[in-house]
């Protein structure tokens, strides 16, 4: 079985071979996934506006993220930016490690992902996981977590499963997350505990005071993680082009926080929002674009600029 290193390493060869071919008009039509994640709107969005400026389209299905793994092995959808490692482990050992689903690239390092708590509850005392039975009273012996079947969601359930930290009697809140936010908000507003899901990526950083993220999870969580660009398998082979881009695709902590927080305090669409963040910064495009080209086999790189 070929170790995750090996496997990108062996893709970005694929690239390279595949860069020069034009696609056909079957790969036109990009399918991707959302799970409902503000970060993946995001890069879903810069991907968007770079496939339409190069003749392509992009079509977009918000699913779970166990329905995009199984979308991308049954050959419904070809892209997934969202691989959040360590935390989707399991899928990734299950799809692939299996070679069912293809890791293109690692397109953002430096990730976060675990418990948070406001500034209020740090203050107390909470600063470990270990810490939170300590205070099940005022917590009600909850966490907030995202959608029901989220990498992380099972992380936690194994948690409660497993009694680690003295957890057993707790129960997961699985919802949006957008739902989520809002209930954590709530209780920011009334200073009652809660804790919850936390990332970074993401406007919740800014918009919850002094948001801390707990230690002693790094088993379930790591202590510091990536993100992953996958594709369904023989995508770099069917579809060079278009596959070329998704491999370049390289975004940063600043960048996506830049345009989600553009989102919120604005109230524009991710699109605007992206298009925005491109247009300030331009110097992006020619990694990104590096040996693409328009889906008619024009150069990728001045047709963006006349686009944009």
């Amino acid at each position: 079985m070929k170790t995750l290193p090996a496997m990108l390493m062996a893709s970005v060869m694929t690239l390279a071979g595949l860069s020069a071919q034009a696609d056909e008009q079957s790969c036109k039509t990009v399918r991707m996934a959302d799970p409902g994640w503000s970060d993946i709107a995001a890069t879903n969005a810069i991907a968007g506006l770079l496939l339409d400026g190069l003749g392509y389209s992009q079509k977009v299905d918000t699913l779970a993220v166990p329905i995009a793994y199984g979308g991308l092995k049954d050959g419904q959808l070809d892209v997934f930016l969202g691989n959040w490692m360590p935390a989707q482990q399991g899928f990734h050992d299950k799809f692939v490690a299996s070679g069912d689903v293809t890791s293109l690239a690692t397109n953002l390092e430096g990730t976060e992902f675990t418990l948070a708590v406001p500034d209020y509850v740090w203050d107390a005392g909470i600063h470990d996981f270990a810490d939170l039975q300590r205070f099940a009273d005022k917590f009600g012996s909850k966490i907030y977590g995202i959608g029901a079947g989220a990498p992380a969601n099972l992380s936690l359930q194994e948690i409660i499963k497993n009694n680690d930290f003295g957890l057993g009697g707790w129960k997961l809140v699985e919802s949006s997350e957008q739902a989520m936010l809002a209930e954590v908000n709530r209780n920011v507003k009334r200073k009652a505990f809660v804790v919850f899901l936390g990332w970074t990526p993401h406007p919740m950083n800014v918009q919850i005071k002094g948001m801390h993220y707990l230690k002693g999870g790094e088993k379930y969580f790591g202590s510091s993680g990536t993100v992953h660009t996958l594709t369904r398998k023989g995508y770099a082979e069917a579809c060079p082009n278009a596959a070329r881009l998704f491999g370049n695709l390289r975004f940063t902590l600043d960048m996506e926080n830049s345009i989600m927080a553009t989102v919120v305090n604005e109230k524009l669409s991710n699109q605007d929002a992206a298009r925005a963040w491109i247009k300030a910064n331009p110097a992006v495009l020619e990694k990104w674009l590096d040996g693409v080209k328009t889906l008619d086999g024009q150069d990728g790189l001045a047709a963006l600029k006349t686009k944009l």
